[in-house]
């Protein structure tokens, strides 16, 4: 991997109905009446993207994803994955790049704490790069819980990565590394993050682009009463 250039981002936003977990966008087709059928959505756009870059399409994807419950994970991977097909197909015939799908939780409650006091960082936390991928995670999926930065106060929360689909291969080792290496090419920190960056790049995406939808599409009114559900912008795949 070329570190250097794995802290370049393209971002893209995209507005969808109210609490709906699956992006809608990741890849449409439209008609129009002089150009016929026309195919677009965010894959399509990261791919051409990448591609005016570099000059060459990536062979392989990892998709980190936030923004996901428990409940939602065949549903999500089925109409993502299928969608990132369908981008990746309409740019050449035949292009199947291998995909990593991993979804970021941070919304839990577990807590990990050192058994070794010699072991911990100065306010008493379990140390940063810290990986937990036994005993407490499922028994037979691919999860990890990963502590990737240093606690300032109070007790660490590690955050939860959850592979849906791994077409890459990687072992357990490989991909812990990569996500706790990216923790720290955040730009705006000059330390380790909790969370890998593609996910948080997507998130701060998501609340910038609410300051320019307006009031009309924001996620903070009541869905109630029987009025009409409100959009909210969806994140950009990281």
């Amino acid at each position: 991997m070329d570190w250097p250039e794995v802290t370049k981002y393209h971002g893209i936003v995209s507005a969808q109905t109210h609490r709906v977990e699956i992006i809608q966008d990741l890849y449409k087709q439209t008609k129009d009446p002089q150009k016929g059928l026309v195919e677009g959505g965010m894959v399509r756009e990261l791919l051409l993207a990448f591609f005016k870059s570099t000059r060459q399409k990536p062979s392989r994807i990892i998709l980190y994803r936030a923004g996901v419950s428990e409940g939602q994970f065949s549903q999500v991977l089925l109409y993502e994955m299928d969608a990132i097909r369908k981008a990746c197909c309409s740019l050449q015939e035949g292009y199947m790049p291998r995909v990593t799908f991993v979804v970021v939780q941070k919304r839990h409650h577990t807590r990990l704490f050192p058994t070794d006091r010699n072991k911990t960082d100065r306010s008493g936390n379990i140390l940063p790069g810290t990986v937990v991928d036994t005993s407490i995670c499922h028994p037979t999926e691919f999860d990890f819980y990963l502590n990737s930065h240093a606690g300032i106060q109070g007790t660490s929360k590690p955050t939860r990565y959850h592979v849906l689909i791994d077409e890459n291969g990687f072992t357990a080792d490989i991909l812990q590394v990569l996500t706790n290496s990216l923790c720290y090419t955040y730009a705006r920190c000059t330390k380790s993050v909790s969370i890998v960056p593609p996910a948080y790049y997507a998130h701060l995406a998501a609340r910038r682009a609410r300051y320019y939808i307006g009031d009309e599409m924001s996620d903070s009114g009541s869905t109630g009463g029987g009025r009409k559900p409100k959009d909210k912008v969806g994140r950009s795949p990281a």
